[in-house]
């Protein structure tokens, strides 16, 4: 919502998540440029000799991207902890992947890296992918995840989704697909709980939500001063002066 108490200070949007204390390292506003960060961590991780791995996540509207394939081909030739998760969900911002990419198989698109492609719509699907993903990336370096899922809803605001699909497609996915649904049914078919108590845990959960909608509006937004912050380290970058601007003063490292 652009405020101040939010993550990054009312600082751009939802690809400027972040929390480090978390090992969450965010997103980018470039599509894609994610993923050399994200390789550099897995560099770093490997440096330090702390046995962890890196999960670099991109959509199949950015697997078409230069720098993938340039982060992807240094990981791979130093054996890097990085895991490149291309979550499919087969439109993009609104274009099909057929319409842009020649080879939609992303999980094949590695080449020398090794992949999986996995269900994305279903939630244990994914943590023994990614499991086993970990475990590769440990011991042999890169390995490359397709998700395929899928996304109900249009790519921002101004999208309303259904120019590029059809309203029934959209409704057929999420009758059959939906990964909530199907941990629902699953829940209730091995009596581990009751309607009554799913509907319960649903109604804590908008709660919460609508509690931390409420709290985020009652932030104030920026200062306009917050523009200048956080652009340099403190103490250095480059300062202009002068009734015309062009007077130039740099403090460097």
């Amino acid at each position: 919502m652009g405020r101040q108490a939010g993550c990054s200070k009312g600082k751009g949007g939802s690809m400027h998540f972040y929390k480090k204390d978390s090992n969450f390292y965010g997103g980018h506003g470039i599509v894609g440029a994610q993923v050399p960060l994200g390789c550099g961590l897995a560099f770093a991780q490997k440096y330090s000799k702390d046995e962890t791995v890196t999960f670099a996540l991109y959509g199949d509207g950015a697997a078409n991207q230069g720098q993938l394939f340039e982060a992807l081909n240094i990981s791979a030739l130093w054996d890097l902890p990085a895991i490149l998760v291309c979550e499919n969900n087969h439109y993009g911002m609104g274009t099909a992947e057929w319409r842009a990419a020649k080879s939609p198989a992303y999980y094949k698109r590695g080449d020398y890296v090794p992949g999986l492609k996995v269900d994305g719509m279903d939630a244990f699907a994914v943590k023994q992918a990614c499991k086993f993903a970990k475990e590769h990336a440990m011991k042999n370096g890169p390995i490359i995840l397709e998700m395929d899922t899928y996304r109900y809803h249009g790519h921002s605001m101004s999208d309303p989704g259904s120019t590029y699909r059809t309203r029934d497609e959209i409704s057929g996915v999420r009758q059959e697909r939906d990964p909530i649904e199907r941990v629902r049914k699953l829940i209730l078919s091995h009596d581990l709980a009751t309607e009554k108590e799913l509907k319960d845990i649903e109604k804590e959960v908008r709660k919460e939500v609508d509690d931390a909608i409420a709290q985020a509006k009652e932030s104030p937004m920026p200062e306009p001063s917050e523009l200048f912050t956080n652009v340099y380290a403190k103490g250095l970058g480059v300062e202009s002066f002068g009734a015309d601007r062009k007077e130039v003063r740099a403090t460097l490292p």
